[in-house]
């Protein structure tokens, strides 16, 4: 664990750099908050397109060659789409260099393989919640510094963020071991690599069904979201790249104290389906409170109160990865990547409009957070799908239990 983790934390420190500036960047080359809003949900789904289409390629090549030359790959792919997108002198270039990024990119989906790899089944839901703690811990240093260097010059944080997927590909190939085992390794069929075939194997895994839905939804608002805040806490509040990593700051340490400390005594206490459940509640409740929000303090407040809607992430992935078997940990993994990148191409094409909508309205308007309501939708939406599915498994199971019940006292009489 401790050598994923690192590389984790590495590869999101990078990611959170450009978070607060790439808006602004893109807003160098267009002339009106609409056009802004538009190019950059256009960067965002081309990324998106990218990587719904390579994620299951790549998931399956890891369970052909094996976890690290996967993320060799990614690390690489991200050296490069940060230099070039940081020298970058038309929008143009930052589409076709989101592209390449998106072709290449599945280190998440890989690193979350490698867990499964090794890590037993009901260990799970607590090492995702420490991977997940990575995850905020670079959201925690991301932002933070990619606002201050973008404070210096919008192109800085690109070239740092380089400079760290660099490193994060030294250390993958001198430090970073192998997790799966050449006996547990799968043959590469292209065939079976498309992206639908994944998603149709993933929603036929045992136990997962309609939970496949839960995780589109919940994805979808998650990528709403990340496409919209910088541009929302923009047009609202009239926050620059600095207010906006210090709020990415917060949502980094709410994630890390969560999945990192909380979790497993909420585990002791819940069930990874009941915690599923609690946390898209908590959710629904945290993007409406967002979206209403008239004071830009607000968002911290309603940040800090989300504590169980951080800890539904690392919950719904114990329970689709306890769902696969140990040889196609990564085909899985690939195909759950691949649905995020769907949600992610669709993310900016509903939330960039939105946006676009509402930018003209004065700062402070109720109106502004018309994303963040229809990501209190989504969320209520997949909250009322995953009851009925828990449900329905729980009945399942009491049905097949009563006959085995039955037939035990029968041979005991």
């Amino acid at each position: 664990m401790p050598f994923i983790m690192a590389t984790v934390l590495i590869d999101m420190v990078a990611i959170g750099l450009i978070i607060p500036v790439l808006p602004a960047l893109v807003g160098t080359f267009t002339s009106s908050p609409a056009a802004q809003a538009f190019w950059y949900g256009t960067i965002a789904a081309v990324f998106g397109i990218a990587n719904f289409f390579a994620s299951p390629i790549l998931g399956r090549l890891s369970d052909r060659y094996g976890r690290r030359p996967v993320l060799l790959m990614g690390f690489a792919g991200f050296a490069l789409s940060f230099f070039v997108t940081g020298l970058a002198t038309s929008l143009w270039m930052l589409v076709a260099v989101r592209i390449l990024s998106g072709a290449l990119q599945a280190n998440v989906a890989i690193a979350n393989a490698y867990v499964a790899d090794i890590t037993p089944p009901a260990e799970r839901a607590k090492s995702f919640g420490k991977l997940g703690a990575m995850l905020g811990m670079g959201f925690i240093l991301g932002p933070v510094l990619g606002g201050l260097l973008g404070g210096i010059d919008l192109h800085l944080p690109f070239f740092v963020s380089g400079a760290l997927a660099c490193i994060n590909w030294l250390y993958g190939w001198f430090v970073l071991p192998e997790s799966l085992p050449v006996e547990r390794r799968k043959p590469f069929v292209l065939r079976e690599a498309n992206p639908v075939n994944s998603l149709r194997g993933l929603a036929e895994l045992k136990g997962v069904g309609s939970l496949v839905l839960v995780v589109a939804l919940s994805a979808l608002a998650q990528f709403m979201t990340h496409t919209s805040w910088v541009l929302y806490t923009t047009f609202k509040y009239g926050w620059g790249p600095t207010q906006n990593g210090w709020s990415l700051f917060t949502i980094g340490l709410m994630s890390v104290l969560v999945q990192g400390v909380l979790l497993g005594r909420l585990l002791k206490r819940f069930s990874p389906q009941r915690l599923a459940i609690m946390g898209l509640v908590s959710s629904s409740l945290c993007y409406l409170l967002w979206g209403y929000a008239p004071e830009g303090w607000m968002l911290y407040a309603v940040i800090v109160a989300n504590v169980l809607g951080f800890a539904a992430p690392a919950a719904m992935q114990s329970i689709i990865s306890n769902a696969a078997d140990p040889s196609t940990q990564g085909r899985t993994a690939g195909a759950v990547a691949s649905l995020n990148s769907m949600m992610a191409v669709l993310a900016p094409v509903i939330g960039a409009p939105l946006l676009a909508t509402v930018s003209h309205l004065p700062r402070g308007d109720w109106r502004i957070g018309a994303p963040f309501y229809f990501c209190a939708l989504l969320q209520a939406g997949s909250m009322l799908i995953a009851l009925r599915h828990f449900r329905r498994a729980r009945l399942k199971r009491q049905a097949m239990a009563e006959p085995a019940a039955s037939a035990a006292a029968g041979s005991a009489t």
